[in-house]
Order: C-alpha cells, then structure tokens, then sequence
C-alpha cells in the first residue's frame, strides 16, 4: 500500500522553533526545520535539467512526464500548482520521512500530536529513519501499540515550493500524476486537525484526477484502455484492501468495549488480528496470486498500524459522490467539499 503513501509533514517556522518549551519538543522541530532545509538546498530546476546534456535519459523523460501533469493539473483540475513540482531532488534514500503511528493496545483510537497550522494529526514525522524507530521505541515502551511506516512525498501546504523527489520518480506514469494530484489537493481543502477528511479530499483528487488525465494524455486507444483497466483494478484491490482492515477494526472496538479482563481481550485481539491475516490470504486468491500488500502483512499487526488504514479513506465514497453531484465540475466539487469540512470542524468543536 503507497504508506499514505502521501501524509503532510507539519513544518513550522524558526521563531514558532524557539519559542517552544522543552528540549524533546525543540529537537523535534529543529530536525524538521533541517529535513526541509536540505531538500531546499539540493533541489534543481526541471528545466535545466531537460535541457542538460548530462542528465539521465531516462530521468529526462520522468521529468517531462511530470510538466505535463503539472500543466494538466493547473489547467484540467484547476489545482494550484504556481512552483511545485518545477524542481527535483535526489535525497539518496528510499522515503523522504517516516511517520510514527500510536494507538492504546485496547483502543482502535489513534494518539495525536499537534501542531502549528496544521492542527492535530495522528502521526509524528521524522527525516531520519532511526530517529523515528527511537521515538517508536518509547512511545511502545510506554504501553502503546506503535507502527513505522515510510513515506514517498508530502505536502508542505504552500508554505514551500515541493519537489518532485527520487522518492517517486520511477513510478508509472498514471501513478506519478495521482501522487501529484493528490499533493496538490492539500492546498486548496485543507481543515487543521481533521486527517480523515484531508486525506479523503485528497484521495479523491487523486482518483478523479488519474482518470482525466489517462483520457486525455494517452492518445493510443488500446493502451489508454490498458492502463485504465489496470488502474481500476488497483482501486478495487485498494477496496478490498481497506473493507478487510475496516472490518478487523470494527470488531476489535467491540472486543476492547466488553466487559472482560485484559487478558481475555489480548487474546481476542491476538484472534481477530490472525483473522485478518487469514482474510488476506483469501483475497489474494481472488486477486489471482497479486501481492502489492505482503509487505503490509509482514509486521506484527496491531492497533496503530490498522487505524491508519480506516482514517485515510473513510470519506472517499460520500466525496465521489459530492463530485458527481457536481457533474464532473470541479471548482463545485472543491466548494462543495470545503463547506463539507468547515461543517465537520464546526461540529467537532462544538
């Protein structure tokens, strides 16, 4: 699964830095502050590197995939694209953060953490993988479930200028465009401290995003009705995918709801987790021996890692359907959506 695969990275500026208290906290955003500076710092134009003689071909072509979904995104979906995505960076490693995830071992409940602008979220993220890893450590050490999970791109929500990164370059074509529809949807919705909506808007950009641009950026018919076809089947798998988990979830609520004794309930839990992996052994029969989760499945599953799952695509179905009550329109879709979450805000802190 793309480790949502697209989570913001709060960031902040240097005088909120120093006027924090605590030295936990300080090292915090001092490391968020530095990630961001050295993507700033080893960022290069797009343009000259399509225009460079040195630069990979095969980077060359990534590249101009990528002007033309920027252009597609600005003028199809009328995202704001301005600077982002007109750079790219190479950081020399696999992800760009890794967030750290934390749920009681009986609450399907996330812990959150806040912050300045945007708000509380249920993830804490780190530049560094071992700094991650330390800070999962502890929080498990404390009693809670943890899970790290490693993330390609995020959204500096306008405050910068993001970056194409080695991170998701090599991705397919129709892939690299939904990231960056995605990404970019950050910016015109975003509602602090509700991730399952910001990352539902998003996601669904992101979908109706992708099957624009296939319409109009694969000229050949047959091929165009290839990677739609295979682009549909990943959505399906993702459905399947997230109904599995939501229904573990479900049932696991129920399990730490009843009146029983903690170990009564660890052992449910250890039951109903096996159950899910059971589940997914079936689906991936039914997929025809597809294994895009395995990596997923190959942790010790737990509260933290399956409440990530739920809260990212909870409200993608009632969003679809605000976008074709719009009739495919999007600035109505984009107003529609944003009363949606000022709706869900207000009742929030009511």
């Amino acid at each position: 699964m793309r480790a949502r695969s697209t989570l913001i990275f709060c960031l902040t500026a240097i005088t909120a830095v120093v006027a924090l208290s605590g030295c936990e906290t300080l090292g915090y955003y001092t490391q968020a502050a530095s990630g961001q500076f050295y993507i700033l710092t080893h960022r290069q134009p797009v343009d000259a590197l399509l225009q460079d003689s040195n630069t990979d071909v095969a980077l060359k072509a990534k590249l101009a995939v990528v002007d033309d979904i920027r252009q597609f995104a600005r003028e199809q979906l009328q995202l704001p694209v301005g600077k982002d995505y007109s750079t790219y960076a190479d950081l020399k490693r696999p992800y760009v953060v890794w967030n750290v995830f934390a749920a009681p071992e009986f609450s399907m409940q996330p812990q959150s953490w806040c912050y300045p602008v945007a708000g509380c979220v249920s993830y804490r993220g780190y530049f560094s993988e071992n700094a991650a890893n330390e800070f999962a450590r502890k929080t498990a050490d404390a009693g809670y479930d943890v899970y790290v999970g490693g993330v390609a791109a995020y959204s500096t929500l306008g405050w910068f200028s993001d970056s194409v990164l080695n991170t998701v370059i090599n991705r397919e074509p129709h892939q690299l465009a939904a990231l960056i529809f995605h990404e970019l949807a950050h910016q015109v919705v975003y509602i602090p401290g509700d991730t399952v909506f910001n990352e539902s808007f998003a996601g669904t950009v992101e979908r109706v995003g992708m099957q624009r641009w296939l319409e109009n950026a694969v000229t050949d018919e047959a091929q165009r009705s290839r990677v739609m076809e295979q682009a549909a089947v990943d959505i399906r798998r993702q459905e399947d995918f997230v109904a599995l988990v939501s229904a573990a979830v479900a049932d696991l609520q129920v399990i730490y709801d009843r009146d029983i004794s903690e170990a009564d309930k660890r052992e449910a839990k250890v039951q109903r987790l096996q159950m899910l992996r059971d589940g997914y052994e079936s689906l991936k029969q039914n997929w025809g021996g597809y294994g895009g989760y395995d990596n997923w499945f190959s942790r010790d599953l737990n509260n933290a890692q399956l409440s990530t799952v739920a809260t990212y695509n909870n409200l993608v179905p009632q969003l679809m359907e605000m976008f074709e009550a719009a009739n495919g329109n999007f600035e109505a879709f984009y107003a529609a959506a944003a009363e949606f979450g000022k709706q869900r805000s207000a009742m929030r802190n009511d």
